[in-house]
C-alpha cells in the first residue's frame, strides 16, 4: 500500500498569510466550475474591509495544507464564531436548547463564505492524484481545531451534494434547504423563456416588466472597467438604506465595495436603475463560471415591481446573454416561484461534540429533511410553466 504523501497543517488569521495564486489555484482549480466566492480577494476584502474580522464576530482560523516541499496544496476558509448572524442556515434554536441545559454552544466553527448563501466546495484541493486525500486531512485538521479551541460543533455551510453525501457517511449531521434558482433551458431570449409559461403567467410577468419601468426609469449593466467609485457610493447608499429599515445594521462595509471593484471587476455585474438622471435603485451580481449569482439589492424610491425587475428579471436577461446555466437569486423567497425560479435543495453538514445534543439535533433534522422534500414536491408543481410540458416534474435538479 502505498503511503500518504507527508504534508503539514497550518492555521492561518488572516487571507494575507497565503499567497492569493496559491489559494485561488485551490479554490478554483481547472476540473472546477469558477466560482467567484472563494477567491482569495473575495474573502480578503471581506477581512481588510472589517467586514468579516474578529470585532465583527468573525475570527479566521482558515486551515492551509503544505506538502513536503512546502506547496500549498488544500485550504479551507474556516471562521471561529461567537454568534449565528451572517449565515443563513439557522441554528438559533439548537443554540438556545443547549444553553438552557447547561451547555456552552459558541463559540463554534464554520466553514463558509460570511454573508453568502450560495452553493460551492468548501474543502478545497488542487487538482492532482492527492486530491481526496488531502481534502480528508483538511477535515482531520478541522476536528482536531474544534478540540484544541473548546468549540462546540463545526458546521459546513452551503456545499455540494457529493460532499454533503460523503460528509454524511462519516458521522456528519445532514441538513437541507430550498432556494429558488432559474434554469436557463438554452433560452435566445427573455421572449423565448416566456414562451414556457402558462399564458396568464405570461402576460402577468409582461405587465410586471412594464410597470417596473413606468415613470422615466432606466436600467445600466455595469461590470469590468464601466464600475466605477460613483456607481459604489451610490449602490451603498441604497444597502444601507434598504437594509437598515428591514433587517437592522448590514454586514458590509462601504470599503468592502472599493476592494472588489479593484480586484474583481469582471466577475461583478451592477444593474442600476436611474429616473431623471439620479440612481434610485441596484441590484449587485457576481459571475461564475455557469451562473449568476445575485447578492445584495437596496433602492431610495418604491416602485411597484422594481425589485423583480432589477433582481430577477434582469437576471434573466444577463444570463441569456452570456449562455450561464443558472441563476442563484440568494436564500428564501417564494415570491420568486411565480417570476420562473424553481426550488432546489441546499446542503449544509454538522459535526457536534456534546452527545445529546448531537442526538437532539440529529432527530429534528431528519424530520426537516422530509419537510423540504415535501415541501420541494409541491412547490415543484407550482411554478409558472405549462403543465403539458412540466406537470409533475421535480425541478431539484443540476
Amino acid at each position: 500500500m502505498k503511503d500518504a504523501p507527508a504534508v503539514q497543517l497550518k492555521v492561518i488569521s488572516s487571507l494575507t498569510a497565503v499567497a492569493a495564486e496559491d489559494w485561488d489555484a485551490c479554490a478554483n482549480p481547472d476540473s472546477q466550475v469558477y466560482n467567484p466566492f472563494l477567491r482569495h480577494a473575495f474573502l480578503l476584502a471581506l477581512e481588510e474591509s472589517g467586514s468579516a474580522v474578529s470585532e465583527t464576530g468573525w475570527l479566521s482560523q482558515h486551515l492551509v495544507l503544505e506538502d513536503s516541499n512546502d506547496r500549498v496544496q488544500a485550504v479551507m476558509p474556516l471562521y471561529l464564531k461567537n454568534h449565528s448572524q451572517g449565515e443563513y442556515i439557522f441554528d438559533y434554536g439548537w443554540a438556545d436548547a443547549f444553553h438552557r441545559a447547561g451547555g456552552n454552544y459558541y463559540p463554534k466553527l464554520l466553514c463558509a463564505v460570511p454573508f453568502t448563501p450560495a452553493g460551492g466546495r468548501r474543502l478545497l484541493a488542487r487538482d492532482g492524484p492527492n486530491a481526496a486525500g488531502y481534502e480528508t486531512s483538511l477535515l482531520a485538521g478541522s476536528l482536531t481545531l474544534l478540540d484544541k479551541l473548546q468549540s462546540s460543533s463545526l458546521h459546513i455551510n452551503f456545499l455540494t451534494e457529493d460532499s454533503w453525501a460523503t460528509l454524511g457517511q462519516q458521522g456528519f449531521l445532514q441538513r437541507t434547504d430550498q432556494q429558488f434558482h432559474w434554469m436557463n433551458d438554452g433560452y435566445a431570449s427573455f421572449d423565448d423563456f416566456l414562451g414556457e409559461l402558462a399564458s396568464r403567467k405570461r402576460k402577468n410577468l409582461r405587465k410586471e416588466r412594464t410597470k417596473a419601468l413606468e415613470n422615466g426609469i432606466e436600467v445600466e449593466w455595469l461590470t469590468g472597467n464601466d464600475l466605477s467609485e460613483s456607481h459604489w457610493d451610490a449602490f451603498f447608499h441604497f444597502y444601507m438604506d434598504t437594509g437598515q429599515r428591514k433587517w437592522g445594521t448590514p454586514y458590509l462595509t462601504r470599503s468592502f465595495f472599493s476592494m472588489i471593484n479593484e480586484t474583481m471587476q469582471d466577475d461583478i455585474l451592477l444593474v442600476m436603475a436611474k429616473r431623471n438622471g439620479d440612481y434610485i435603485a441596484g441590484a449587485l451580481n457576481f459571475i461564475g463560471g455557469d451562473t449568476l449569482f445575485g447578492r445584495n439589492w437596496g433602492c431610495i424610491e418604491d416602485h411597484p415591481f422594481l425589485h423583480f425587475e432589477l433582481c430577477y428579471y434582469q437576471a434573466i436577461d444577463f444570463a441569456i446573454e452570456r449562455g450561464l446555466k443558472r441563476v442563484e437569486a440568494g436564500a428564501q423567497g417564494t415570491h420568486k416561484l411565480a417570476r420562473g425560479y424553481v426550488p432546489h435543495r441546499t446542503y449544509s453538514a454538522h459535526y457536534i461534540a456534546h452527545a445529546g445534543l448531537r442526538e437532539a439535533v440529529g432527530n429534528y433534522l431528519e424530520s426537516e429533511r422530509q419537510y423540504v422534500d415535501n415541501d420541494i414536491s409541491i412547490l415543484s408543481n407550482q411554478t409558472p410553466f405549462r403543465k403539458t410540458a412540466n406537470e409533475g416534474k421535480d425541478h431539484d435538479q443540476t
